[in-house]
């Protein structure tokens, strides 16, 4: 009698799909080593040229003087700044967000890329796959019935599953690779008021200058990845000559092997600071390493400020978890404050009035750990100064979180916050 076949080969079809399953979960689940491990004590501030020196070597990118960078603040201006350079755009425009949605905001710039298009500019888009997963439809047709070239980043594919996780959180724009735009703001309505919601409060930078060219290059790297297409050409590195006084410096990171820069700059710059730390960020959840360095800095007298949302926080959980961290630093003298008017969404980070760091990370495992970043380091005094500026008009509509209130806040509070930390290298 013949023995049946059958049961065994679904039995092993089915612990091979749960094999690859749960091969797929650790690889989305587990995300890459936080590298940077022994302590950091520099004998030098960030002035110092053993830092400028250091920087230079180790982020693989060049620290040029000759830029001209233009603060802009929220979207209205953001939006209309943008608008209006791909509408002056005469050979090539280059766009990486994470969000993308909403008729006011995305819709309308979908439009103007689409006309740029329909005029022979040369326009390559990166939308994050999650955070344009609610735009309009009609929209990215439009764009690719006009010929703009699309791209969502890491749209789900059975080949991609395992680096399904990693997103591009990056906010790069770029107009005849001579412009460049770079921050904190994507690109979606809740950074537009309407009759019922304040928009988000952010800033968002223009950028002109040899610059520019890095920050060309750091999409191209990507278009490469996602598209095997080589951006190569005048048409998206031109020449490009001085055009100011700030002396900038872009660095880029990613999850991908060897290239997890921005948790050992943060570390490494506030380990070299002498007398302030001003910090703003959408999203706070210091890895103990991060609190060391911070709680070690406040406690050797240097004043250390970090603004992020209050209750507009559009992740609520999020904030439970980074407040039930937060004992540390409020102890050693760390000034905490949460933004009261609307969700914070900025992300800066300036020292000693010397340094400064500008762009899309957070300081958080996302941005340290899991997603693609990119932030314009600043090594001029009077740049980093007016990014501080910057904060300390936030600062005027924020709230300082005491050690009274953290020990006194409820129950419940904490309870979620023990919750969402489950979820751990993932906030």
């Amino acid at each position: 009698m013949k023995k049946s076949i059958g049961v065994p080969l679904v039995i092993t079809a089915g612990l091979a799909v749960l094999f690859l399953l749960g091969n797929l979960l650790v690889f989305n689940a587990l995300p890459k080593s936080k590298r940077l491990l022994e302590p950091v004590v520099p004998a030098y501030s960030v002035a110092d040229p053993a830092f400028r020196q250091t920087l230079d070597a180790l982020l693989h990118s060049p620290i040029r003087g000759g830029h001209e960078i233009l603060p802009l603040e929220d979207g209205e201006a953001i939006y209309a700044a943008m608008r209006e350079a791909v509408g002056q755009a005469q050979h090539s425009v280059t766009f990486e967000t994470y969000e993308f949605w909403g008729a006011a905001s995305a819709g309308a710039f979908a439009d103007v890329l689409a006309e740029a298009a329909e005029r022979g500019v040369k326009v390559k888009v990166i939308a994050d796959y999650i955070g344009s997963r609610t735009a309009d439809p009609e929209k990215f047709t439009r764009m690719e019935e006009a010929g703009v070239r699309v791209v969502r980043w890491r749209e789900p594919s059975w080949y991609q599953l395992s680096r399904f996780n990693h997103r591009t959180h990056r906010k790069l724009l770029m107009i005849d690779g001579e412009t460049g735009f770079i921050g904190g703001a994507n690109m979606a309505d809740n950074w537009l008021a309407s009759e019922v919601d304040s928009s988000y409060r952010d800033h968002h930078f223009r950028v002109r200058g040899p610059v520019v060219a890095n920050m060309q290059g750091a999409f191209a790297e990507t278009w490469l990845e996602a598209t095997g297409e080589l951006l190569e050409g005048d048409l998206f590195f031109p020449a490009l000559s001085e055009q100011g006084e700030a002396v900038l410096q872009l660095v880029k990171s990613s999850p991908r092997e060897g290239r997890h820069r921005m948790r050992f700059l943060f570390l490494y710059a506030i380990a070299a600071a002498e007398t302030s730390i001003t910090a703003a960020t959408a999203y706070f959840y210091p890895d103990p390493a991060v609190i060391e360095a911070l709680t070690a800095a406040a406690e050797r007298g240097v004043k250390v400020r970090i603004l992020v949302p209050g209750g507009s926080i559009d992740q609520g959980y999020i904030r439970h978890a980074s407040v039930n961290r937060w004992q540390p630093m409020l102890e050693a003298g760390v000034s905490l404050y949460e933004y009261q008017p609307s969700m914070y969404h900025a992300k800066l980070l300036t020292i000693d009035d010397a340094w400064a760091s500008v762009g899309s990370t957070n300081m958080d495992n996302r941005s340290f750990r899991i997603n693609d970043e990119a932030n314009l380091n600043i090594y001029d005094e009077d740049t980093a100064w007016h990014i501080r500026m910057l904060i300390e008009n936030d600062l005027k509509s924020a709230e300082r979180y005491t050690l009274s209130r953290w020990e006194q806040r409820p129950w419940y509070k904490r309870l979620v916050g023990y919750g969402a930390a489950l979820l751990g290298a993932h906030l």
